[in-house]
């Protein structure tokens, strides 16, 4: 059945290719992915599935999905199309997309055989603000068994862990007056900004190792004869669980209310990003998919990367068995977010990996349907985390 598969990758490779160029092509920025969601569904629908656009209020989200004429587990298989500003896909959401619209095909023409269900979730802004998060938050993935997405990069490395993320803004309000004139007139917001930084930096000392604080002041005063009454702060603040992440934010908020005691000043703490919780990769499902694809491409997957980001898979993994591997050019040292890494995407290697991605994706959804004890073995491991 296996050979079968690589059969439908052949049918549709050209039609992944021209997708995933188009996108290079034309790339569209977070949640603004409206041609980018229309080509992906447009090419889904025509391929026998069922799609709804629009969900969890995201206009570019979808979902897609072919149901099997027998009962069995559902599959489902994450799709970025998400630009950067100035580079494009220079993180080759291009490649993410097509892969995984591609994976599910490939696994639909055989699941009236085997049985059960293949999914294509469209996520948009995983740059920005990932969807996601509120897909996770609503229940989208409640009566989904297995999540995957694979991500190209310069090598091939397991599926590993992400740092939880906070996306925190300090709003500060204090009074205008002229700062020669009458500076005792004024209250400071910038002040308290800089109290802020001053505390956060005092604290860095005294979190774990793997707990990474930094910002920016987005606004602090419009000019320098003018007490500055608004100032604002971003920091992301981030952390490998949940749980110390939350205790360190605590810690940074009291800072900040402390800044505002300090100065006189009113604050406003608010979220301007959705959170991003720890990625839990399910090792048994990872094992599988590691397995399909140093058969189909002839080259080792390495250990998983040591990774200080975030992403929103980590929001899915805390609800579903899911795996977030990545999948190489087969250039060490090759950088994401570059024009270079954009480029790579459009080349014979970039459509080779291309192809590589969507059949290991399509040989591990397969695994899991047919193979009941690593169905159990997935399962089991997730329920005992």
């Amino acid at each position: 059945m296996k050979d079968e598969l690589i059969k439908e990758l052949d049918h549709i490779k050209q039609d992944l290719i021209n997708m995933s160029d188009h996108l290079y092509d034309n790339p569209e920025l977070g949640d603004q992915e409206y041609e980018s969601m229309k080509l992906l569904t447009n090419y889904l629908e025509q391929q026998g599935f069922q799609v709804d656009k629009g969900i969890v209020d995201r206009p570019t989200a979808f979902k897609a999905e072919y149901k099997g004429e027998k009962p069995g587990p559902k599959i489902a298989y994450l799709a970025e199309y998400d630009a950067l500003p100035g580079v494009g896909h220079g993180c080759g959401h291009n490649l993410i997309g097509t892969m995984s619209v591609g994976a599910a095909v490939i696994l639909s023409k055989k699941i009236d055989q085997i049985g059960g269900s293949v999914v294509v979730l469209g996520t948009p802004a995983e740059e920005t603000n990932g969807a996601k998060v509120p897909m996770s938050d609503e229940g989208i993935f409640s009566d989904i068994d297995a999540a995957m997405i694979v991500h190209p990069s310069d090598l091939s490395y397991s599926s590993g862990d992400s740092l939880a993320m906070d996306a925190i803004q300090f709003a500060y309000k204090g009074k205008s007056s002229h700062a020669a004139a009458s500076p005792e007139k004024g209250i400071n917001a910038l002040d308290s900004v800089i109290q802020l930084f001053n505390g956060v930096n005092a604290i860095r000392e005294h979190v774990t190792s793997d707990v990474r604080i930094h910002g920016i002041i987005s606004e602090g005063g419009q000019a320098a004869n003018v007490v500055p009454e608004y100032a604002v702060a971003q920091f992301y603040v981030r952390a490998k669980e949940r749980n110390n992440l939350n205790n360190v934010v605590e810690k940074v908020r009291n800072i900040a209310q402390g800044a505002a005691l300090m100065t006189g000043t009113t604050l406003e703490i608010s979220n301007y990003e959705l959170s991003y919780d720890n990625m839990i990769t399910n090792k048994a499902l990872s094992d599988a998919f590691n397995k399909n694809l140093e058969q189909v491409s002839g080259k080792t997957v390495l250990p998983p990367k040591q990774s200080y980001g975030s992403i929103d898979m980590g929001n899915v993994s805390q609800v579903v068995p899911a795996i977030h591997p990545y999948i190489g050019f087969g250039e060490e040292g090759l950088i994401a977010h570059t024009q270079e890494f954009a480029d790579k995407t459009i080349t014979a290697e970039g459509h080779q990996t291309l192809a590589n991605g969507a059949l290991s994706l399509a040989l591990t959804g397969y695994d899991l349907l047919t193979d009941k004890a690593l169905y159990q073995s997935i399962q089991q491991e997730f329920n005992s985390k």
